[in-house]
Formats: structure tokens, C-alpha cells, sequence
């Protein structure tokens, strides 16, 4: 059985040592930059990505500043925040709140599939959030901590291109909204979904998540013991589809949040290696076909993710002698 404990809650001196390749390796790899994106159309996705060894600073991309509409990762933004706010002092964890059984944010798990009021921590809240994705424990906790708090965090962490627009109520209500009594499948209804243009809803880069990703894992985002309960809570994800069906050894740990919209497809997370290999990652795609359920489109996350961190761990090339 593996620790809830993740690596960055040890010392350094603790973890095994990262070969010299591995440290010198070439941020870029054209060739698994070609093998990503042909992974992505293999499915039938566009996709944009961005990986980063969390301890050596080797990255890999392909439109890793590209703009994209977020969905549900945003939830890490504010569970971030939630978490950095109680470091500080300003939120108690365990404080209770009242989930009443009406009004909730629409969503098919957790709270906002349940029929009766409810009264939990905000901890219970932020598990909620992170490991099943519920969208009334998020906007409990968004209206708890406000729009501006998140946005405040995102900038003072760097993450100037990360923007939250609205909650979640507001971007389904929207979706409805565009939708109206059309299909949600009908290409010409998805044409005009303002939720997934990135300069309408919530919003950042592959990079900016990668850095958050970072920020959380060295400890700078959520200092300390607030730092290591949430990424214990990112590790309890239920999904195993997406980033983790990229992963599928017993001793690889997946970190992850997941967003998903009409077309869209994300997740993001942190892979752990038993070897003390780091790595965050930020996989998003917007699939041509519009229909519901499109493994291939799932699965492509997991196969872009694997391709870039088999990149980022593989040994430098060696130059021949003259």
C-alpha cells in the first residue's frame, strides 16, 4: 500500500536519486512533440499540452499558451485558493455549512445529485470537488470565498492568463441559455456555446496550469500541512479515463482534476514516479464530433500525457565523437 503522503512532503535527501541523463535531457523533443499531435488526431481531438519535470524544469509543449475554456479544472483554482486562504489564517477548515436541498447547481454527482439538505466542513466541500467533481460543492465554496479571492491568488501565484468569468451555476445557466430547446449534440447548437470560448467563460493555458501544478507541489501555493491535504485530495479522483489510463502501473501515482463541456475534454494533474520522477501535466482537446461519449477522445489525454512524460524522462542523446 502506498502513502497518502506525496514526495514533496519528504526532504529531498529522501527521494532516490534522478540519473544525470535524465537532469541534462533537452527541453524539446520535435519527435514526441509529432507523436503527441498525432495522437490528438488519431482521435479525432485537437489538443494542447504542456508537461514539466517538477525538479528539473525540463518542459515539453504544443500550444501550451494557447488560450482554452476550462471547464471544471478551474476547480482547482479555487481549491487553491480555499486552501492558501486557510493557510493564511483566514478560513477554518472545518467550519460547517448548510447545503440545502433546493437551489442547488445542477451536476450529475455528489451534492448536486442528492435530494435532501446537507451540512458539511469545507474540507468535506473541497474532497467533494476534487475527487468526484461536484459542481454545488464547488460553488458552495465559490460563494464562500468569491470570484475576486480566486482571481487575487491566480495573479499573485503569476498566473496572469487564468481567469475565472463566473461560477458554476452562471456557466450552466449560460450553456442553457445557448442551448435552448435544441439538441446539445446538434454541431450547429455546439457553434454557438459562448461556454467554450475561452474569452467568454473561465479561462487559462496549459502553462499557467502547469505552474500552479508546480507552485502546489514545491509548497509556494498552499504552504505546509494545507499544501499536503490538498494534494492527498487531488490524488482521491474517482476517474480513471482520462490522465490515469495513461499510467496504469500499480506504483504510479495520478494526481488529477478533470473538466468537461459539449466537445471538451481536460484534465490536469501531477504523475509520481517510484523512481522520485515528478511530473505536472495540462491536457486539454476539443473533439470534432460532437456526440457525448467518445472513448477515443478520453483516452487520448492519457496517451498524450504518456508520450510527453516518457519525453521528458528519457536520456539525453549522446553526440558521437569527431
Amino acid at each position: 500500500m502506498t502513502s497518502d503522503r506525496t514526495r514533496a512532503d519528504h526532504p529531498a535527501a529522501d527521494r532516490p536519486p534522478r540519473s544525470r541523463a535524465a537532469q541534462d535531457r533537452p527541453p524539446h523533443d520535435r519527435a514526441a512533440r509529432t507523436r503527441i499531435a498525432a495522437a490528438f488526431a488519431d482521435a479525432g481531438v485537437t489538443g494542447r499540452l504542456h508537461a514539466r519535470d517538477l525538479d528539473t524544469g525540463a518542459e515539453i509543449g504544443l500550444g501550451a499558451d494557447t488560450a482554452v475554456s476550462t471547464a471544471s479544472v478551474h476547480k482547482l483554482c479555487l481549491l487553491v485558493t480555499l486552501y492558501r486562504e486557510a493557510a493564511a489564517g483566514r478560513i477554518d477548515l472545518t467550519r460547517q455549512v448548510d447545503v440545502p436541498a433546493t437551489g442547488r447547481t445542477p451536476g450529475g454527482t455528489g451534492l448536486a445529485a442528492m435530494l435532501d439538505p446537507a451540512r458539511l466542513s469545507l474540507r468535506d466541500l473541497a474532497y467533494l470537488t476534487a475527487a468526484v467533481s461536484d459542481n454545488t460543492a464547488a460553488d458552495t465554496l465559490w460563494d464562500e470565498i468569491g470570484l475576486d479571492t480566486v482571481n487575487r491568488t491566480m495573479a499573485d501565484l503569476g498566473l496572469n492568463r487564468t481567469v475565472a468569468v463566473h461560477k458554476l451555476r452562471d456557466l450552466i445557466a449560460a450553456l442553457a441559455e445557448d442551448t435552448g430547446p435544441d439538441s446539445p449534440v446538434d454541431p450547429a447548437v455546439v457553434a454557438r456555446l459562448r461556454v467554450l470560448d475561452p474569452a467568454f467563460t473561465n479561462h487559462s493555458t496549459p502553462r499557467d496550469m502547469t505552474t500552479l501544478l508546480t507552485a502546489l507541489w514545491h509548497g509556494d501555493a498552499c504552504p505546509g500541512d494545507h499544501g499536503a491535504a490538498l494534494r492527498r485530495l487531488l490524488g482521491l479522483q474517482v476517474w480513471p479515463h482520462r490522465l490515469a489510463s495513461g499510467f496504469p502501473f500499480d506504483d504510479v501515482r495520478v494526481h488529477g482534476k478533470t473538466g468537461t463541456l459539449p466537445t471538451l475534454r481536460h484534465e490536469v494533474g501531477v504523475v509520481e514516479y517510484p523512481d522520485g520522477g515528478r511530473y505536472a501535466l495540462a491536457v486539454f482537446t476539443r473533439a470534432a464530433a460532437t456526440t457525448i461519449t467518445l472513448p477515443a477522445a478520453d483516452a487520448a489525454i492519457g496517451t498524450a500525457a504518456r508520450l510527453a512524460v516518457d519525453a521528458l524522462r528519457a536520456p539525453a542523446p549522446t553526440t558521437a565523437p569527431h
